[in-house]
């Protein structure tokens, strides 16, 4: 699996994981376990979920995973239809959608960021400064048209939005940091992920949102080029403090984030949604992996595992 996987899945969007359903019956162990697991959902979950797919067909090489990513509103609708046996949800579960039997399993932690463009001419000043909570929630709503409108950056220059436009729990979870709902973010939209982190690369006047593993190089661990996250002034103190500045790389951030430095929202868990308590023999084989040997690659992707508190409560959802 590419470690960048950033370009990879913009070029496609929405990408059947077929390397995956190779049903190599000359390499079965033994373990008896087969079928076809299909997982639709959230660009924030499926690079780590192609990963588990991968490790699990090592050692249940007869069992076939389909896998596709297209937002979590989704993956969460097409579970629900039936469509398919996993939906990834990067959000918090509607009322509605519970009653439909939507049933979650709780699997790893990641958080939404909020980027500019690397050569916005108030870079220096953004990384210095960060933003405010209700700096922020002015942007995304229409507020704030310009730059300069953030007190103590000085000179000139539009700011452009830039939101997502399909129904994205990334968009969901940043909107929920400032008290909104994704249909209240105010912008330019933009097809998933890899699509806004690409929109915020070619504007040096743009501000945006992207999940983790679309804003870090995990094989250098650091920001990919021309994008980067614009902290958050969590203290609202006008300045980045040094337990505020954790950026640099994907391991400080996922740290800071498991040590609750970073604000939840729109730090989040991430969850397998199903129609009902899932029954069958390798669904439950499978989330029974990810929850336990399955951390083990959580950190090195980019994401924070569970607890072995939380671990433990999650799999007693299980049958």
């Amino acid at each position: 699996m590419l470690r960048t996987l950033n370009v990879f899945i913009f070029a496609s969007f929405l990408i059947l994981v077929s390397s995956c359903g190779r049903n190599n019956k000359s390499q079965s162990n033994g373990s008896g376990l087969s079928g076809t697991i299909s997982i639709s959902g959230a660009f924030a979950l499926y690079p780590i979920t192609v990963k588990w797919a991968n490790e699990f067909k090592k050692i249940h090489p007869d069992v076939t995973f389909n896998i596709s990513a297209g937002g979590a509103g989704k993956g969460i609708a097409d579970a629900l239809a039936g469509m398919v046996d996993i939906g990834l949800a990067s959000r918090e579960i509607h009322p509605e959608e519970i009653k439909k039997g939507a049933y979650t399993i709780y699997v790893t932690k990641d958080a939404v960021i909020p980027t500019f463009n690397s050569s916005n001419p108030f870079s220096a000043a953004l990384l210095r400064r960060g933003l405010k909570q209700e700096e922020f929630a002015a942007a995304f709503s229409g507020q704030i048209k310009s730059w300069q409108e953030f007190a103590g950056l000085g000179g000139s220059g539009p700011l452009h939005v830039y939101t997502r436009s399909d129904a994205a729990g990334a968009a969901d979870t940043w909107a929920a940091y400032f008290g909104k709902k994704q249909e209240d973010l105010k912008g330019i939209g933009v097809f998933g992920d890899p699509g806004l982190a690409q929109a915020v690369k070619k504007d040096v006047s743009a501000i945006g949102f992207n999940n983790i593993a679309y804003l870090y190089d995990l094989d250098t661990r650091k920001q990919i080029g021309g994008i980067r996250a614009l902290p958050i002034d969590v203290n609202g103190n006008g300045k980045i403090d040094p337990d505020e500045n954790f950026y640099d790389t994907v391991d400080q951030l996922t740290s800071a984030i498991a040590a609750g430095k970073y604000p939840s929202p729109p730090a989040r868990k991430l969850g397998f949604l199903f129609k009902g308590k899932p029954e069958k023999k390798e669904l439950t084989e499978f989330v029974k992996y990810v929850l336990n040997e399955g951390q083990k690659y959580v950190i090195e992707n980019g994401y924070i595992p569970l607890s072995a508190e939380d671990v433990s409560e999650e799999i007693k959802k299980l049958p």
